[in-house]
């Protein structure tokens, strides 16, 4: 029997495709502010950045690659549902994917529009005009290419990426050959716990998050390119998430710089959208804009695609009766109306959410990997879980303002990881537990 394969040319679209559909806003955003911030503690704050917004992506491909797309499978049915839809929620219409419409007006579109902080009452809130035609031009785009899955592959992946990769790497380019300031003193959380504050720093990415829809994805994709047997499946997922890994990695720690360097450009600075405008601007003038501009508006167009799709799928095989092109219809139209809650409310909603689910998404990618070695491998991943969970929400609520003084005792309390020795120590504790005498199967 004939296997089809790849071509080479198909496996770096899907590379590609993987990469633009992860760098999105957060991408863009964060990695300069966090330079800035981290000053002469940047090397530790970039790298614990890496760790969560490269390394664990990559590894979450892998694991959903490993696991065949059943990265769930060990856990109860109503537990699996419910984790699978809060992560799908949570990566689609209630945080990033709307995120991603808000960062292209700031930072794309912005810049060009007069009057861009005019309002206008609707039902009684205040709704800035700019924005709402924006966001619903936007959200119109991501739900007509999102309605035709099986052209991804060629649309995003080898259209709009070689564009979004090669502006990308002129910005690189740039800070590596622009003389910048003197690296400034590192400031708040970055100057006492600089790598705990970067690995942090890495969930606002929501990349682990999104590495499970977008396994799946890319998964389904290479079905429908006839590609059917689960180890080259997994072969071709591993190669495409060494692409985009590869292609984050280089653009994340060119922004570290970028932000590290700004100086006086980052001065009052609120976000790194605001570093990232203001460098460009000051280096290129208004082409160099235009340039930034493309950039941003590709790389959240392309992730609130894969994102809508991603979503749109998973809902329309939980709730087969309603079509994908409905769900598509649907998530584009919450997308649009959430998009205009405002950037800065969206992030600080977000924030505690993450750090409640994150802790159970890195337990979840890890475990993965190594349930063959547990004699019990549902009740580990289920007992596992459970920890990374119960802590996790000690972290979401610390970070949501509750006095949570009393867990101060707790390790990596303070620095908003208490999850992580608890997890491990259970983790550990479970592969020397003995099998029991009657068989864990799969639920």
């Amino acid at each position: 029997m004939q296997t089809t394969k790849l071509s080479i040319t198909d496996t770096f679209g899907l590379g590609f495709m993987a990469f633009a559909f992860f760098l999105g806003a957060g991408n863009l955003i964060f990695p300069p502010f966090a330079g800035f911030l981290a000053g002469e503690n940047m090397s530790l704050a970039m790298f614990g950045f890496l760790l969560t917004a490269v390394g664990m992506p990559l590894i979450g491909l892998i694991a959903v690659a490993k696991a065949n797309g059943k990265i769930m499978a060990y856990l109860p049915s109503f537990a699996a549902t419910a984790l699978a839809i809060a992560i799908y929620i949570i990566i689609g219409p209630a945080f990033a994917a709307p995120r991603t419409s808000l960062v292209a007006f700031e930072i794309g579109a912005r810049p060009f529009i007069a009057n861009a902080d005019a309002v206008v009452m609707i039902a009684g809130q205040s709704v800035n005009i700019a924005q709402l035609i924006f966001t619903l031009v936007f959200f119109a785009i991501v739900m007509f290419m999102s309605l035709f899955p099986g052209k991804l592959l060629d649309n995003v992946g080898k259209v709009l990426t070689p564009i979004l990769i090669a502006l990308l790497v002129a910005l690189a380019m740039s800070v590596l050959f622009l003389s910048g300031s003197e690296v400034g003193a590192p400031t708040g959380e970055y100057l006492s716990s600089p790598l705990s504050k970067g690995i942090i720093e890495g969930y606002n990415t929501m990349d682990t998050l999104a590495s499970i829809m977008f396994g799946m994805l890319i998964i389904d994709l290479l079905r429908k390119k006839g590609i059917e047997n689960a180890a080259d499946q997994t072969k071709y997922l591993i190669r495409a998430g060494i692409i985009a890994a590869s292609g984050l990695a280089f653009v994340y720690i060119s922004l570290f710089f970028l932000g590290a360097s700004a100086g006086d450009l980052a001065t009052g600075a609120s976000n790194g959208g605001v570093i990232l405008t203001n460098y460009v601007d000051y280096h290129f003038g208004t082409l160099g804009i235009v340039m930034l501009s493309t950039v941003v508006g590709l790389a959240c167009l392309t992730t609130a695609i894969g994102l809508v799709t991603a979503c749109s799928e998973f809902f329309n095989e939980l709730l087969p009766k309603i079509s994908y092109q409905r769900f598509v219809v649907f998530f584009s139209v919450v997308c649009a109306i959430v998009a205009n809650v405002g950037l800065s409310q969206l992030i600080s909603i977000s924030i505690p959410v993450l750090m409640t689910i994150y802790p159970v998404a890195i337990a979840l990618v890890l475990i993965t990997l190594i349930t063959p070695k547990f004699a019990r491998p549902e009740f580990s991943q289920r007992l596992v879980l459970s920890v990374a969970l119960a802590f996790g929400i000690l972290d979401g609520l610390k970070t949501a303002g509750v006095d949570m003084s009393a867990f101060d005792l707790l390790p990596l309390h303070a620095e908003g990881m208490a999850w992580l020795l608890p997890t491990a120590i259970v983790t550990l504790v479970c592969l020397f537990l003995p099998k029991s005498s009657q068989s864990d199967s799969v639920a």
